[in-house]
């Protein structure tokens, strides 16, 4: 089964270093990131899709510890 998930978050450190350690997990880059603007925080948002490929369904992988991949 593939695994999907839409990494978002501020256009900093913070968001790299996110999708960095999700690649170091197994995951991998699923199309191009994608940038907008948000007027509230007057900074860039980004979003970075990503796939894994595992065994099992939706609902064994989610409840792994690992699944989550940091704060939103």
């Amino acid at each position: 089964m593939k695994l999907y998930r839409l990494l978002t978050g501020l256009d900093d450190p913070a968001f790299c270093k996110r999708v960095s350690a999700a690649l170091n997990q197994g995951w991998a880059l699923h199309g191009s990131p994608s940038l907008t603007f948000s007027p509230e925080a007057n900074r860039p948002i980004c979003a970075q899709a990503i796939v894994k490929e595992v065994e099992g369904t939706y609902d064994e992988e989610s409840s792994k510890p690992d699944f989550s991949l940091g704060d939103y």
